[in-house]
């Protein structure tokens, strides 16, 4: 080599320059100290002794019922969901109560968007799914069947695929007494067949035989857990949250929601829908399960989930009670004299539908603690009266 040769030594030199100001950069950066760097985010590391749990729809009515519990038992949660249905309000609420770095955070996204979930998956370090998020009304859904089954069923598979794609290997998928239709014989059991009639118990149908079917392949290994559940009603016993449908829905909402606006002048009065049915007085039976009850079924699935086996359960408190049952005692619990008013069938409906929850008594150690209906009517009004407008004077969340 002809070291005098000037223009090979410029060469030479320079990058003999560029070699060190590459390493002093490195070095640098390497010992800045740990303020200057960017940590990973404690969602994105498995940790031991920690679960981390994604809650899908887990600012929703019972979404966030199921967070607060499971944040309360000291399991880290990320809620998703894309507020179409759910309140951000009540993210605000976990917030306020789980402030600490690690304990809780929420995304702002579609499970209908593919790319997006499987970025989620890629970035968080999930150790279980609770999944609830989902359209849930049985008459919006004989309006808007196809956005049932999108919503519904394509979500869930969504959903699957990125937990097989990211080996997330527990679920606890929230399903529907409504997967029943209106079967023969009561109280229903586990193995009652499943004949749904109108398109929201079919989706969930769907989603169901989706998950069943891919829990038996050789690839999932999963730990599968199905709660079939049946009228939520009530809210947190200490009022932090409760449950604030859409104004737009109220139409489509639960009874326990049509009450309450009545009572408190909303609208004016309550509209009973069918009064012919094969029932004691003519009225729709149902099995109402308090939410609190709800979510601690939740929580004991969670926690006796085993690789490599599936558990279904009924959540129901194995009693039925009237519409019209329903509505005395809301008026006991609001201390209102609502003005009911009675209409034909609402399409969809089934005549009457209550649990048999032997099963999950016995296998899950679960049994549903406030049954007392006049009690949790009041314990929700109480939440109700207060926040007339919903979570809208919780003040303003930006995401």
């Amino acid at each position: 080599m002809d070291l005098s040769d000037p223009k090979r030594n410029s060469r030479y030199l320079s990058k003999i320059i560029m070699v060190a100001l590459l390493t002093a950069m490195c070095v640098v950066m390497l010992t800045q100290p740990p303020c200057h760097r960017k940590a990973p985010s404690v969602f994105s590391i498995h940790e031991l002794g920690v679960t981390h749990v994604l809650v899908t729809g887990g600012a929703g009515y019972i979404g966030s019922h199921a967070a607060l519990r499971l944040l309360k038992d000291s399991f880290r949660v990320t809620i998703v969901d894309n507020l179409s249905r759910g309140n951000i309000g009540a993210v605000k609420v976990l917030q306020n109560l789980f402030p600490d770095p690690g304990r809780l955070q929420f995304i702002h996204a579609d499970l209908g968007d593919p790319i997006a979930v499987n970025r989620i998956f890629a970035e968080n370090a999930f150790d279980a799914v609770m999944h609830f998020a989902a359209v849930a009304y049985v008459g919006e859904s004989t309006l808007e069947p196809l956005r049932y089954y999108h919503n519904i069923t394509a979500n869930t598979l969504v959903v699957l695929e990125a937990m097989a794609t990211h080996n997330v290997k527990t679920l606890i998928y929230s399903s529907t007494c409504a997967t029943y239709g209106e079967p023969e014989k009561m109280p229903i059991t586990e193995e009652t067949p499943q004949f749904p009639i109108n398109p929201y118990g079919k989706a969930k149908k769907m989603a169901e035989d989706i998950i069943l079917d891919f829990s038996k392949s050789r690839k999932s290994d999963m730990s599968v857990m199905i709660l079939r559940y049946f009228n939520v009603i009530g809210s947190d016993p200490e009022g932090r949250l409760g449950e604030a449908p859409p104004p737009e829905l109220r139409e489509h909402g639960r009874i326990s929601g049509a009450c309450f606006d009545a009572a408190l002048g909303i609208i004016p009065g309550l509209k009973v829908k069918g009064t012919d049915y094969e029932t004691a007085d003519g009225t729709c039976v149902r099995d109402y399960i308090d939410v609190t009850d709800l979510v601690d079924a939740h929580v004991k699935a969670l926690n006796k989930a085993e690789r490599g086996k599936v558990g279904i359960y009924n959540v129901g408190t194995g009693r039925g009670r009237s519409v019209k049952e329903f509505v005395e005692a809301c008026k006991k619990a609001t201390g209102v004299d609502i003005k009911v008013d009675y209409f034909p069938r609402r399409p969809g409906d089934y005549a009457e539908v209550y649990s048999n929850p032997a099963r999950i008594n016995r296998e899950l150690n679960w049994t549903a603690q406030h049954t007392e209906l006049q009690e949790s009517l009041r314990v929700a009004w109480t939440w109700q009266k207060k926040h007339r407008s919903g979570y809208a004077d919780s003040g303003r969340y930006i995401f």
